[in-house]
């Protein structure tokens, strides 16, 4: 397979990859033309390459596209699996939109950057003082149901099926689980109902590779989002090597279309 890669980090150990930086892409269209697969475009380069030179691209388009943002991302959830989403509400951050979301959510709530991830962008909201805090000089308000939870799971997708998963056991900061914002791993397994919601779903949207962040009360999995890119510590403590499984993936894909 002919292969090029935007990434060098995530395309480590995988045969045969040609790296491009992405800003020098345009210097380099045959090769990009010729390959079998392109690997890890930035965001900005997708469109050109998938719309425009009908690249086959890894991650998916639809990993990029449903991904971008918890706008799109939610919006999705809530149509394909409402019961498995905590109540969440956009408004635009307008005098009308503030109050909106206050009279919807009863404290405490969870207020969230339209885009961020490891924990930034993400707040408790316990009383107005925090809300109108958080609301400052927004232009889109995204308000989530409060879970009572103390640690969430993180299920990886690479391909059609989870490679991996792993507990984020709550920081000390008693709300956020992220493992860059102070959590901590714990690798019991994870529940069959969580696996086969997230397996469900990425198929369903032709999600291949994102880390899944699942929230569990009781028996109930809840999709909190996904990550397009995700961090690997998780994984290399469990001897999982992400590129390994890549070009597996990429090797059936590529045998399927011939």
């Amino acid at each position: 397979m002919r292969i090029v890669s935007f990434d060098v980090f995530r395309s480590l150990h995988i045969t045969g990859v040609h790296y491009i930086k992405p800003e020098k892409y345009l210097e380099h269209l045959d090769l990009v033309r010729a390959a079998d697969w392109v690997l890890f475009p930035e965001y900005w380069q997708v469109n050109s390459l998938y719309y425009g030179l009908n690249c086959r691209i890894f991650p998916s388009i639809a990993s990029y596209h449903l991904g971008h943002d918890k706008v799109e991302m939610t919006r999705i959830f809530q149509t394909v699996c409402p019961r498995n989403i905590p109540q969440t509400q956009v408004e635009a951050g307008t005098p009308e939109g503030i109050r909106a979301l206050l009279e919807q959510f009863v404290f405490p709530f969870v207020a969230k950057d339209v885009r961020s991830s490891e924990g930034r962008g993400v707040y408790k909201i316990d009383n107005e003082l925090d809300w109108h805090r958080y609301c400052r000089g927004r232009q889109v308000l995204y308000a989530q149901e409060y879970l009572p939870i103390d640690r969430d799971l993180r299920l990886v997708v690479i391909g059609d099926r989870v490679v991996a998963s792993y507990w984020r056991l709550q920081s000390p900061d008693g709300f956020h689980n992220n493992i860059a914002a102070g959590g901590s791993l714990d690798f019991a397994p994870a529940p069959a109902a969580a696996v086969e919601l997230v397996e469900r779903l990425s198929r369903q949207l032709e999600i291949n590779h994102a880390g899944f962040d699942v929230a569990m009360v009781g028996e109930q999995p809840y999709i909190l989002e996904f990550n397009r890119l995700f961090g690997n510590h998780g994984l290399s403590e469990q001897d999982i090597r992400p590129a390994e499984l890549i070009y597996q993936y990429l090797l059936q894909q590529h045998a399927s279309k011939s």
